[in-house]
């Protein structure tokens, strides 16, 4: 059975960072982390298909942002410049991580689960965690803790994502400076 790990990357190590694995049958498993050695070593003992990664895993060419993210902005789709001064640092970490779990022969994908929230027709964690983890339940993920952190609700998630990147239910939005893997737009979405 495949399986998706999601992390929220923190921009830094001082600040949790929350961990999702999710199978094909939609059964999560969350945990927080704070150490890229962690996460590394999460992802060795667990080897995921997938690993999605809400961060931004490469810098602009040019400007403050890169095209993908401006893709998404004209969707309607709000996200922070990956230039901008936290925003920069936790890039930073995440190209590096991205290139760790890379050269150890992981798939990496860059996700951005508040916008996968908004296509998913869900809330995000700031309209409320408690009806954020009722969407991800409604969704079919189950064993989602009942008092889970807004950082593993972000990492169930960026799983859900790479679950559906696995079965080709994804819109990979790229440009010349980086892609993001959003989920496909759903009729519910729609309504």
């Amino acid at each position: 059975m495949r399986v998706a790990m999601g992390v929220d990357l923190a921009g830094s190590s001082a600040r949790p960072t929350g961990i999702c694995f999710i199978d094909e049958e939609l059964i999560a498993e969350t945990s927080i982390v704070y150490e890229d050695r962690e996460i590394l070593d999460l992802a060795l003992s667990r080897k995921p298909d997938v690993i999605a990664i809400d961060a931004p895993l490469s810098l602009p060419k040019a400007g403050r942002f890169r095209e993908c993210d401006r893709k998404l902005l004209r969707r309607g789709i709000k996200l922070f410049p990956p230039t901008l001064g936290p925003m920069r640092k936790l890039t930073l970490r995440g190209i590096a991580l991205k290139e760790i779990l890379e050269k150890r022969g992981f798939t990496v994908i860059e996700v951005f689960p508040g916008g996968a929230q908004d296509i998913l027709g869900i809330p995000r964690k700031s309209k409320g965690v408690s009806r954020l983890a009722e969407s991800l339940r409604a969704l079919g993920i189950k064993n989602i803790p009942p008092r889970a952190s807004p950082d593993e609700l972000d990492a169930v998630t960026a799983a859900y994502v790479g679950i559906l990147y696995l079965a080709g239910e994804v819109e990979i939005v790229s440009g010349r400076d980086g892609e993001i893997v959003m989920p496909r737009k759903t009729k519910e979405a729609d309504r």
